[in-house]
């Protein structure tokens, strides 16, 4: 199936749900992206703020862009311009850098907390416990131009759906807590993103409502063949 058709079938299997579709076009030329514009996608999630800013000034500026990789300080204000959300905020460093670049662009830029939940090692992400330490840290409490939306969260890579389930489930539960917490007055605290093409369904079940989806909506990327 074309792109346009596989955008279209993920929106009507959405439709009488909440959740919001991210298509992740990551490494995918602009030509593919400029296909999924034309079947009326305009949320997009990247990984690299590189690969994000070379898309963003090619691209039509009604795009919502999203980061969902892993971002270091230092690169923030290329992106503090224009962007829709950043859902990779693991520590307060970053936090910080993003709130001032927020104020040098005169925006308030939505953000979700990534929240570890893999089974698996990973260097981003935090565990449950610092991320209330991090809400509570007066700190944290003085930025005004960083919006806490809701969290975000990557299952272990395997083939176990109870796990996948389970982890799914307890990012919820936590979210449910952090709403309860911290934001049971504003009405912004509202996303949980996870779910990707293996586990979209699960995280669906579970109560996301942002789902990031590449290769779905995409195709599976074509691997280099060696050349003698």
């Amino acid at each position: 199936m074309s792109i346009g058709a596989n955008i279209s079938a993920i929106k009507e299997e959405l439709k009488n749900t909440k959740v919001k579709l991210i298509a992740v076009s990551k490494t995918k030329p602009a030509e593919s992206i400029a296909e999924a514009y034309a079947a009326g996608q305009r949320v997009f999630g990247e990984n690299t703020v590189q690969e994000l800013v070379e898309k963003y000034d090619t691209l039509p500026k009604d795009i919502e862009w999203h980061l969902i990789g892993h971002l270091q300080s230092n690169k923030v204000k290329y992106i503090a311009p224009f962007i829709s959300m950043i859902h990779s905020v693991d520590s307060l460093k970053l936090a910080q850098e993003i709130n001032k670049q927020a104020v040098k662009n005169g925006r308030v830029i939505d953000c979700l907390l990534q929240i570890y939940i893999a089974d698996e090692d990973t260097k981003f992400g935090l565990d449950f416990a610092e991320a209330i330490e991090l809400l509570r840290s007066e700190e944290f409490v003085e930025l005004k131009n960083i919006r806490i939306r809701g969290v975000m969260g990557i299952a272990t890579l395997t083939e176990n759906q109870r796990m996948i389930k389970d982890e799914f489930y307890e990012l919820k539960t936590f979210f449910t807590g952090l709403k309860e917490t911290f934001y049971r007055k504003d009405a912004d605290f509202t996303e949980i993103s996870m779910g990707m093409s293996g586990d979209y369904k699960l995280a669906i079940e579970q109560g996301s409502t942002l789902i990031r989806l590449g290769s779905t909506l995409f195709g599976v990327r074509a691997k280099k063949t060696k050349t003698a």
